[in-house]
């Protein structure tokens, strides 16, 4: 025999699910956005394993923007109050990270450089039209990486008139508009790497406001893959690099090369951790077809990068940065 459901009964019960089910999805929602948040704001207690976790998520963090965005907009379909309150946690700490770099940066004093970052790419087809079109950026410094034969004369020729004075070694250069003295290699090269690998040098440039120590470098690359960031090479070049600056004695230092991770990476605290970075700008250098990352880097100590930016595409598949580096 059936028993007969009472009046009411399924009009209750589907009155009362649906409520619930928005209820929780909201509820979750708040969470993805307060865990989001807790990685924006803590991605150092983020443990570097397995896969070089941590390192991979700083590689990125600029991008947590389209997370929060994406959230907003399934918050605002859902109609979830709390999901879109539990938002203000990471939209607060993004704009508290990165908001800076969106504002112009403050006008110079006068005692400034402006310096161009590149990897030119030893696949490059166009080396004279690219050395051309960084010349055409005025700067009084301008730092290359990949510098390979027969390439390198096309670059010597075609920087000669505006840059008369440079020094190469290795696969890194550097072109000066002001003369330049102390010229050395700067060993960055990780145990694992056979011999004849060169990516380091130092040297000081005579400006006009006294003797500036320029470093131009050029990091190990990293991988992404299944096994996560493979970037044991690259931290520990970091970390030789890192000493080296540490131990100059001359005043102010600036440090110009593709160093293969963004300035949140942990992987480059032996660097960020003694020099100032761009005070403003994204500047995303890698790769030119379509930036994800700036791993071109411009720092300084003893002095200030303002605004940092990128130039138009040459035949790199990285973008040049040039940046304006005022001296204390």
């Amino acid at each position: 025999m059936t028993e007969r459901a009472e009046p009411g009964a399924v009009a209750a019960e589907t009155s009362v699910v649906p409520g619930v089910g928005k209820r929780r999805r909201g509820w979750v929602l708040a969470g993805v956005a307060v865990v989001l948040g807790g990685v924006l704001g803590f991605h150092r207690l983020v443990p570097n394993w397995p896969g070089r976790l941590g390192s991979l998520i700083e590689s990125f963090l600029p991008w947590g923007s389209v997370l929060v965005v994406l959230l907003l907009v399934v918050a605002l379909v859902r109609r979830s109050a709390v999901a879109l309150v539990a938002l203000l946690l990471p939209v607060g700490v993004w704009v508290d990270t990165f908001g800076g770099l969106l504002v112009p940066g403050e006008e110079s004093g006068g005692r400034e450089l402006v310096v161009v970052q590149h990897n030119v790419s030893d696949e490059n087809r166009d080396p004279a039209g690219t050395a051309r079109a960084l010349a055409d950026s005025g700067a009084d410094l301008v730092a290359l990486e990949e510098l390979v034969d027969p390439q390198l004369a096309a670059y010597e020729k075609a920087l000669a008139a505006d840059y008369p004075h440079h020094v190469v070694r290795g696969t890194v250069g550097l072109w000066s508009k002001h003369p330049l003295s102390g010229e050395q290699v700067v060993d960055i090269k990780p145990r694992s790497i056979d011999e004849g690998w060169s990516r380091g040098l130092r040297a000081v440039v005579r400006s006009p406001y006294g003797d500036v120590v320029a470093y131009v470098a050029h990091l190990p690359s990293v991988r992404v893959g299944v096994g996560g960031l493979a970037s044991q090479r690259r931290d520990e070049s970091a970390a030789l690099l890192g000493r080296a600056i540490a131990d100059e004695s001359v005043e102010p230092v600036i440090l110009l090369g593709d160093l293969n991770g963004v300035v949140e990476d942990r992987g480059l605290r032996p660097l960020t951790s003694q020099l100032a970075v761009a005070e403003s700008g994204f500047a995303f250098s890698f790769p030119a077809a379509f930036p994800l990352a700036r791993i071109d880097q411009v720092m300084a100590r003893s002095a200030a990068v303002g605004h940092i930016r990128t130039l138009p595409a040459t035949g790199s598949d990285h973008l040049p940065v040039v940046a304006r580096v005022s001296l204390e």
